[in-house]
Formats: C-alpha cells, structure tokens, sequence
C-alpha cells in the first residue's frame, strides 16, 4: 500500500508545504538500505560513481508506468520497480546525495523533485518532464549535467514531437483539459528546439570519446517522439561500451551482453543517441 505525506522545509526563514509524497514502508527501508549500500563507492570520477550505485540496482523488476499513481502528480519514490527513466534518476539523485555527503530521507525527496520536474518544480503533472530530450536539456539548465552528443559527433535534427497529445488515450492523467493544453504548449516549446543525436552508424567509431556514467537515451524514427529508452554508460573489462538500464527484455536492470553499438542495430527504428554527462 502507497501513503501520502506532506513534507515541510525551511526556506528563508519561512516553513513551506512542498509536493505530496507516495512511498511505502518498503520502499522507505529500500532507501535506508540503499544509502548504507553506496555508501563508500563515491570516487574522483563521477562517471564511476555512477556506474558503481546503478549496478547496486541490478536485478530490481522492470516496472513501466511506475509514475502514473492516483488522480494528481505526487512525487513517486519506487525503488521496487523502476522503468528505464525512473532507474536513470534515482541512480542520479543518489549519486549527488553522495557526492553531497547526504543520506537522509528529506534531501532524497528534494533531490528527485529538482530532477524529475522541469525547474526543479513539482506543479503538476505537465510539471514532469515527459520528454526524454527536455529532460536533458532543463537538468544542463540546472547545472546537473551537459549535453556532450554534439562534442562527440552528434548532428542537430528537428522533430515534430506530438506523441503524448496524439496518443491522448495512452496516458490517463491526459483525460482532463487542462493537462492536455498544458502538455501541448510543452510539445509546441519543444518543436522550436533542435536536438542532437549521435548517428547509429557513427556509435562504435566514437565509443571511445563515451565516458562510463554517461546517460545514454535512445533515438528513434517514431513520429512524434524523440526517445524511446535510456540507460547509463559503463565500459566493461572487454573495453567496450555497454549499457546498463532498467531492461525491457530480461525486465530487470542489467548490463547488455552486446556492446553498445551492436546492442542497438538490434532496436526497432532505433536512429542514433543522444549523451549527457552527469556534473553534480
């Protein structure tokens, strides 16, 4: 069973009421037990940090929708089942409370909001960024990461994105009004933005410049959508660049036995990547 809760903070002196909360009792002690699991893989490299904390993952269920939760947003902490987005960020977010020297519950809660949310900002479900490309680019707004496709060979493309609103039915929370106007105004922001994608054919030629800990989302030919599945970069003993997510295949979080690049010749309507490097 899920339970809400409010949690207060102190912000110049003042109490405010941040966002609603859903989090079992199990999923709190997963987290108890996660920070003392981590704790110690911090190392000069964030990108191993990175690497280190999601392999702490490996095994949990695959989950899809794991967001879509009651009649309003709540901020969603599920470490029991995690689809390819949500395992991405968790991994993130206890890599800064790492990296921060933080363990508490508190500052797990706001780390995700300021990740998952555009701005930091949990306002809503049209709040959340939906599209894998915003997500990048509003956490490098946020100073969490960079987008480093471009330097590594990426080309900028442009897409209409539409998906959400011309698959309304897919996704409940659209049923109301106002949600939809709101997720077609962000679809409308997104289509005067270029975005830019590593080329499938060029993956293997740049491997090399792909660091371990790299987010790693994947681009596809669908129309109206621009990724279509994310991960994190890790260059196993082979020397070559894996990628270790929340799997739709095994449905659990692993490392593909193929590399990167020969793993995605294997995914429908796959047409390149997009990289971003954490900096906490």
């Amino acid at each position: 069973m899920k339970v809400f809760f409010i949690v207060l903070f102190i912000s110049n002196g003042y109490y405010a009421i941040s966002q609603q909360i859903t989090c079992s009792p199990a999923d709190k002690k997963t987290f108890r037990d996660k920070t003392i699991a981590i704790d110690g893989l911090l190392e000069n490299d964030f990108g191993k940090t990175m690497v280190a904390i999601g392999k702490t993952f490996m095994g949990t269920p695959y989950v899809a929708k794991t967001l879509e939760v009651g009649d309003v947003e709540t901020l969603v902490v599920n470490l029991h089942g995690l689809d390819c987005t949500t395992f991405v960020e968790n991994v993130l977010t206890f890599g800064i409370l790492l990296k921060n020297g933080q363990s508490d519950f508190d500052n797990f809660t706001q780390t995700l909001e300021t990740v998952r949310y555009k701005d930091g900002r949990l306002e809503g479900y049209a709040s959340r960024l939906h599209y894998f490309s915003e997500w990048i680019a509003n956490n490098e707004k946020k100073g969490l990461l960079k987008d480093v496709t471009s330097e590594i060979g990426g080309i900028e493309i442009t897409k209409a994105i539409n998906f959400m609103s011309a698959h309304r039915d897919l996704y409940p929370f659209l049923k109301d009004d106002g949600n939809f106007q709101k997720i077609q105004a962000s679809e409308n922001y997104l289509n005067d933005q270029s975005i830019c994608v590593l080329p499938q054919d060029q993956i293997e030629i740049k491997e090399h410049l792909i660091h371990s800990g790299d987010i790693i989302a994947l681009a596809t030919s669908i129309d109206g959508l621009d990724v279509t599945h994310t991960g994190i970069a890790t260059r196993e003993k082979n020397g070559r660049i894996h990628l270790l997510h929340a799997s739709t295949g095994s449905m659990e979080v692993e490392v593909t036995k193929l590399p990167l690049s020969e793993y995605l010749k294997k995914v429908k309507r796959n047409t390149g990547i997009m990289v971003a490097r954490p900096n906490p």
